[in-house]
Order: C-alpha cells, then structure tokens, then sequence
C-alpha cells in the first residue's frame, strides 16, 4: 500500500481520539517503523511549563500501538498495549517532538517496540520500550 494512503488512514483514525487532542499526526512510514510528530505547547504542558512526561507517553504509545497494526490480520485481530516504560531524559518548553516506534520483536501473540522520542533539531528528549499483545476480535 501507498505509504500516503497508509498515513492519511492512521490520521484519520485518530479524529475524537486523545491524539487529536494532542494534535499527534502520524508523519512517516517504512519497513519496521513508524513516525509521528506533536507540537509542544501550553496543551501538553506540565505546571512547570514544560513537556508533560504523560503526553509525551501518551505519543510513545500511540506510536507504538499504531504500529503493530502492520503485522496483525486486522480484519480478525487487534493490539492492546500492556506494558510501557518511558525515561524521560531532556525537558522540552516549546517546538515538536517526533517519536519513531522500531520493532524489537515480532511474535504471533506479542510484539516488542523501541520509541525514541527527538525534538526538532534531533536532540534525544525520551526512550521508552512498549509491549503489545495481539488479541482475537470477539466472533460476531
């Protein structure tokens, strides 16, 4: 499929979503990855000001669990995440954040995701690791 076409339908996926609420938008897309970027403003502020360490897993999960849908029968299968660890290693007050979830492990039941999270000029603000399982959908 068109990687175009692969974005606009993860995007519109998000609409009345918490990624639409934190305006991430799925940006790229190749062979064992995927990219989205969130810009970092007042929305995904702490008090502090500064980039909220739940946004900024919220995005690493987005990512993440969009991800796994490249590898799952989606017609009969879906993805929850049931693990996430996050370190935050760098603030971040304003700009973008781009987060690229890159497959560790691939099995039939769970898959393995490194999200390393980068602002605009490719500084390293936060890595995490997130674990998926792969589940039947309900029979109808």
């Amino acid at each position: 499929m068109d990687k175009t076409i692969i974005l606009k339908k993860f995007n519109e996926h998000s609409k009345n979503t918490l990624m639409e609420t934190l305006d991430i938008e799925y940006i790229n897309v190749g062979d064992g990855f995927l990219t989205a970027k969130m810009p970092v403003n007042n929305k995904v502020h702490q008090p502090y000001g500064q980039l909220h360490g739940g946004a900024t897993a919220a995005l690493a999960e987005s990512v993440g669990s969009a991800a796994s849908n490249f590898f799952i029968d989606r017609k009969n299968q879906f993805v929850n995440g049931i693990q996430l660890s996050i370190n935050h290693i760098k603030s971040k007050k304003e700009g973008v954040v781009f987060a690229t979830a890159k497959n560790i492990h691939k099995g039939k039941s769970t898959h393995l995701w490194e999200v390393t999270i980068v602002d605009e000029n490719d500084q390293l603000i936060s890595v995490a690791k997130m674990t998926n399982i792969v589940l039947d959908l309900p029979k109808k």
